[in-house]
């Protein structure tokens, strides 16, 4: 127990360095950017890379994908149901709100936690393949979907309505090469090969990898804690508190009881084993998910809040899931 809380100091230290320089404006008003592009661009895919290419496989891939997978579309389907039954959302914001109960932050804060609390980043590794090359591109795929549907009803005229058939018609394609050209990916997929042909890289090229990779961890870090400043959530005037605290409700709860009880249940995961696929299902909700909702217009009030709500509580959460589980 003394390790993890000493896990979650180190990550916290490093947010709140964060913090403070972003309200300081130590380094220059868009250096939370340079940092967060730093880490998606350069530094993950590397240490990603350097970490599966000595990672099992098996102990990787089989039962932690399982989970990732049924705990995140479990609580999605959840939200999904309460929405459209209570909240009486259209289904593009009743998706938007399901990501945000659903979609976690694998990259910039569950490599850090997979690195200082569980003690190997190819913990997170499943969770992150899983969001990136299935479960993000379907919700988007769905949401352009809606959100297409719901504009040729608005517009009865035949030329806008082709217009929009043909703009879903290459929808998957484009997510395709989204995912295909994501750093992340490659460096996962790279060091996946490496891993199953048993190659290790020479020195001379796996050094240099180590070092980068290196930067990773703390540019995450230091970008989150810098995007702290300035939010305040739950505004009475937009209107969506109950559906905002619900989302947040269900990721910082529903998503790890659900990974719990099938990895413990289902999969007879005891020890780490069950200690990581539960913290992996606590992360906070990924920033990506405000991305979407910025980029469609729908719900994007509730994937402000969400993210920011559950990034602050998140760790305290995981330090109670850390005394549940001993």
């Amino acid at each position: 127990m003394l390790q993890v809380l000493s896990g979650f100091f180190i990550v916290w230290a490093i947010i709140g360095v964060g913090y403070f320089i972003g309200r300081r404006n130590v380094l220059g008003n868009n250096a939370g950017q340079v940092l967060s592009r730093l880490a998606f661009f350069v530094g993950s895919p590397a240490l990603l890379f350097e970490t599966l290419s000595k990672a099992d496989l098996k102990a990787v891939f089989a039962q932690p994908l399982l989970v990732a997978a049924v705990s995140a579309v479990g609580t999605a389907l959840l939200f999904l149901l309460v929405s459209r039954l209570f909240f009486k959302r259209s289904l593009p914001e009743t998706l938007i709100g399901s990501m945000s109960s659903s979609l976690a932050n694998s990259a910039n804060l569950g490599i850090p936690i997979a690195v200082f609390v569980l003690g190997d980043a190819s913990y997170v590794a499943p969770l992150l393949i899983f969001q990136l090359a299935f479960f993000t591109p379907v919700y988007l795929m769905v949401l352009d979907a809606a959100t297409n549907a719901e504009m040729a009803r608005s517009r009865a005229t035949t030329d806008s309505a082709g217009t929009r058939r043909s703009a879903l018609r290459s929808t998957p394609l484009m997510f395709l090469l989204i995912i295909v050209r994501n750093p992340m990916i490659i460096g996962s997929a790279l060091g996946l090969l490496a891993a199953a042909y048993k190659w290790t890289p020479p020195e001379l090229i796996l050094e240099p990898i180590h070092l980068i990779g290196g930067a990773a961890v703390p540019a995450m870090l230091l970008s989150f804690g810098m995007s702290l400043n300035g939010t305040k959530p739950l505004q009475a005037s937009e209107g969506r508190r109950t559906d905002t605290l619900v989302a947040s409700a269900f990721k910082l709860f529903l998503h790890p009881l659900l990974a719990l009880v099938f990895a413990r249940f289902a999969l007879n995961l005891e020890g780490h084993a069950l200690f990581a696929a539960v913290v992996a299902a606590s992360l906070p909700t990924a920033q990506n998910v405000f991305v979407a909702a910025t980029r469609y217009q729908k719900g994007v009030t509730v994937a402000k809040d969400v993210v920011l709500i559950t990034t602050v509580l998140a760790v305290p959460a995981m330090l109670g899931i850390a005394a549940l589980l001993g």
